[in-house]
């Protein structure tokens, strides 16, 4: 979906596209249509038996690498000499610095985060020491290895109930869309919340529930970033969960989000201090907690490579700062170059 809005709202007359997929198991397809192929009931079947969409040309779809293969063979024409790439893969191994490095390796710009950055936003638990390092506030936490949870679930459970008390939220410490995270409201729950966290990541988060209003911030730069407006999330849910983003329709978004002025100022200083700490470039979306009884406000995660739709909070933060879809995405591009202009300029 990402890609589908920035391909209708790129400045054709600028640029030249071209459109690069990668299926589930690691296959990168070029030519052709890949969108279609992606979309094809094809593109989710077991590792190794993708096939191209009936409705591309016979060939058009090709494999450029697999994740299998210890062979790479040759780019097809259609990739050779490209000025800039934009990854629009949301998660693990596109947003977490794995694609980053690759990009870094063939020499090309492209838009958002570097390894560095992409890494450590995507890890929650190493995001928030060097946030907290930094003097910015994030919610207090446990983490817990997936060995620990196998080997004596209990323990763990004591362990985190003399720390914190309940309700507490469970999640992975890297996933996104808000996958493996649970909140428990008792030790029964919280039992299952740590076995069902862990089935995604080798370490999860353990989090003491706040009754919080979720804050949102836009930001755009790279030496030199600065914030979108403030927005607020209403859940439809007892929590932002997975449902809640995708799947009910039911959640609101308030542009811009009702704070008192001070408050979304401090917001958004906050945003570009967290995105600076991280090493961030190009574009992030910084997501808050404010405890609606103390007024507190915390980072809560930041997102290297965020929901990019046209009616995604990234855009229309910015559409209601006054920079919209297309002339962000313009800028985003020329943050990349510099970038890379600035990468070149190395002495080695």
């Amino acid at each position: 979906m990402s890609a589908r809005s920035v391909l209708q709202a790129v400045n054709k007359d600028k640029y030249d596209v071209t459109l690069i997929g990668i299926t589930r198991s690691g296959r990168w397809l070029a030519g052709g249509d890949p969108l279609a192929a992606l979309e094809a009931p094809a593109a989710a079947q077991a590792p190794g038996q993708e096939r191209a969409h009936p409705a591309a040309e016979p060939g058009a779809v090709v494999e450029v690498h697999a994740a299998s293969s210890a062979s790479v063979q040759h780019l097809p024409d259609e990739m050779g000499g490209l000025d800039v790439v934009f990854p629009l893969l949301h998660g693990p191994y596109g947003e977490d610095g794995t694609v980053q490095g690759l990009l870094e390796l063939a020499d090309l710009a492209y838009v958002g985060s570097g390894v560095l950055g992409s890494a450590v936003a995507m890890d929650k638990d190493v995001a928030k020491r060097l946030l907290r390092a930094d003097g910015i506030p994030v919610v207090d936490w446990e983490l817990v290895r997936r060995a620990e949870i196998l080997a004596d679930v209990e323990a763990v459970v004591a362990r985190i109930e003399a720390r914190f008390t309940y309700p507490l939220f469970t999640k992975p410490a890297n996933l996104g869309s808000s996958v493996g995270v649970i909140k428990a409201h008792d030790r029964a729950e919280l039992t299952l919340a740590l076995r069902e966290s862990a089935q995604y990541d080798r370490r999860v988060l353990v989090e003491p529930g706040v009754d919080a209003r979720e804050i949102e911030v836009s930001v755009l730069g790279n030496d030199d970033p600065v914030a979108s407006v403030a927005g607020e999330i209403v859940p439809s849910r007892e929590f932002y969960d997975y449902a809640a983003k995708y799947l009910d329709n039911a959640s609101g978004l308030l542009i811009p989000a009702p704070l008192a002025p001070e408050l979304a100022d401090a917001a958004r200083a906050i945003a570009v201090r967290a995105f600076k700490a991280l090493d961030c470039a190009g574009l992030a979306r910084v997501d808050f907690l404010l405890d609606r009884a103390s007024g507190a406000l915390y980072v809560n995660e930041i997102n290297t490579i965020p929901g990019f739709t046209a009616i995604s909070m990234y855009p229309k933060l910015w559409a209601a700062s006054g920079v919209g879809y297309s002339e962000l995405i313009d800028r985003l591009i020329a943050l990349a170059l510099e970038r890379q202009a600035e990468k070149n300029g190395n002495a080695l």
